[in-house]
């Protein structure tokens, strides 16, 4: 590609919510956990993505559902975006109730060609500071791809055995709880909701669960099973998980941390790992 998006790196935006409990805790009802948080309480792993909101209005936004490329996000010409991967640094916690600022700041740009076509990869560095100072440090990798052709992304797979790993659980994710976690990140992405749309024009088989809540499912694992506080976690999404399949939530122990991993029949669809 011969676009040069250089002018966008070190581009920043700084955004300031409130992480009111009732959010969070609409969440934890929404994969079945029947705890609920109250002020003051620790914010669980990964919610601080329930906040923050970019609400555009129709006219801001593009055909997929987004915010329109070209405000703090590159103008890729690339039609299919997604969220690829991430990690973060936990330095201290954040809890229910507090007034928390993002600084957001776009630290890398490149474009590649290979066999899936022309690729371009966008690294945002967000920095969360709450009232006792900064708290997680997080880089997020997106991806814009060419658009897929008819019947080149495989269907859902199969329930399958469930996968030797120490730790498990399993999940159906459902058309329900992919609105409401669309809706609780307030993220319009069609591919989550919009059956045609994500058939049609992304060439999905179905609707597909969001990266960030398989993410949010792993940590929780890792958590549960570890026992102490997160230093870091780093994901990577490897194939696309979709609604109406079984969702295996996988870990085991590694060192001083785990290796995790979400599945759905044979198929690897995010690999993590943490520390404590």
């Amino acid at each position: 590609m011969s676009d040069d998006f250089s002018d966008w790196v070190g581009r920043s935006e700084e955004l300031t919510d409130v992480l009111e409990p009732a959010r969070s805790n609409a969440l934890r009802a929404a994969v079945g956990d029947s705890e609920a948080g109250s002020a003051g309480d620790r914010l669980p792993l990964l919610h601080h993505w329930l906040y923050f909101w970019n609400v555009q209005p129709p006219a801001g936004l593009g055909l997929d559902g987004h915010p329109a490329k070209g405000g703090f996000l590159p103008p890729v010409p690339l039609p299919r975006r997604m969220w690829a991967g991430g990690r973060l640094r936990f330095h201290q916690p954040l809890t229910l109730g507090e007034r928390v600022t993002k600084l957001s700041t776009i630290s890398k740009v490149e474009a590649k060609s290979g066999k899936s076509g022309n690729l371009v990869f966008v690294t945002v560095e967000h920095r969360l500071s709450g009232e006792q100072g900064l708290a997680i440090v997080e880089e997020q990798d997106l991806v814009y791809r060419e658009a897929a052709a008819p019947g080149s992304v495989a269907a859902p797979a199969a329930d399958a055995t469930a996968p030797d790993a120490a730790w498990h659980s399993e999940m159906r994710p459902d058309t329900v709880l992919l609105f409401r976690y669309s809706a609780l990140t307030m993220n319009g992405h069609r591919i989550h909701y919009d059956l045609p749309y994500a058939r049609d024009e992304e060439a999905y088989p179905a609707l597909v669960v969001h990266g960030p809540l398989q993410a949010t499912l792993l940590a929780d694992l890792a958590r549960r099973h570890l026992g102490k506080p997160l230093a870091t976690f780093d994901f990577r999404g490897m194939s696309p998980a979709f609604a109406g399949a079984g969702l295996h939530v996988c870990g085991e122990p590694d060192g001083d941390g785990a290796r995790l991993w979400t599945q759905q029949g044979a198929t690897r669809n995010m690999t993590a790992t943490a520390t404590c």
